[in-house]
């Protein structure tokens, strides 16, 4: 499976190892010269082809020794367990950028390994918002906190031009690590969740 019209929907949650906000997400550098992080992308409503994809998610999750567009990175993915065969191709299809889309673009800058399927657990709730997927990831947020008076402050992000979301409410990560070739423990770092509207075409 190579092609096909397809569009998806939902929320997408990214976390990584730069401070609150990510510079990267204004074209900026990663915070330690480098970047460290993952998206997630639960599937309210979407189809690949005549495939439903309703309820589904998929995961990236990369270390790159620079910023992400300077490339040479290494990357790992995951789908969800509960996808059947037809499903199952059209979300590897997609996470490998083989249909576009964001993934079309992150592909150039890292080499990804064969994706493989995990039990997903995701609750999205705001600032209570958090996710398991088998033994690969765990990710839960929290609010920010003024670093002087200790009160929890609401930062949020437009991003007109943005590659994966035009929109993020910010987090810090209380929880986020990631297991196998690609590892880290970013807790404490930056985290956020917005909606994704992606098409074919």
């Amino acid at each position: 499976m190579t092609s096909g019209d397809w569009a998806l929907t939902g929320t997408m949650i990214v976390a990584c190892n730069c401070d609150y906000g990510c510079p990267c997400n204004v074209n900026g550098r990663p915070t330690s010269g480098k970047c460290e992080g993952g998206w997630t992308w639960r599937i309210e409503s979407g189809h690949y082809g005549d495939t439903t994809l309703d309820g589904l998610a998929c995961s990236v999750f990369a270390d790159w020794p620079g910023a992400i567009h300077e490339g040479g990175g290494k990357a790992i993915a995951f789908y969800d367990e509960r996808a059947d065969e037809a499903q199952r191709q059209s979300l590897v299809t997609l996470v490998r950028g083989d249909a576009g889309g964001p993934w079309g673009v992150f592909c150039t800058t890292y080499e990804l390994e064969e994706p493989r399927p995990v039990s997903f657990e995701i609750e999205v709730d705001g600032e209570r918002s958090r996710y398991r997927l088998g033994d690969g990831a765990e990710l839960e947020v929290e609010t920010i906190r003024n670093p002087v008076t200790g009160n929890e402050i609401h930062p949020r992000l437009e991003l007109p031009e943005g590659l994966l979301v035009q929109e993020l409410d910010l987090f810090r990560s209380k929880t986020f690590r990631v297991s196998g070739t690609v590892a880290y423990d970013h807790s404490g770092r930056y985290a956020a969740l917005g909606p994704f509207d992606y098409a074919s075409g």
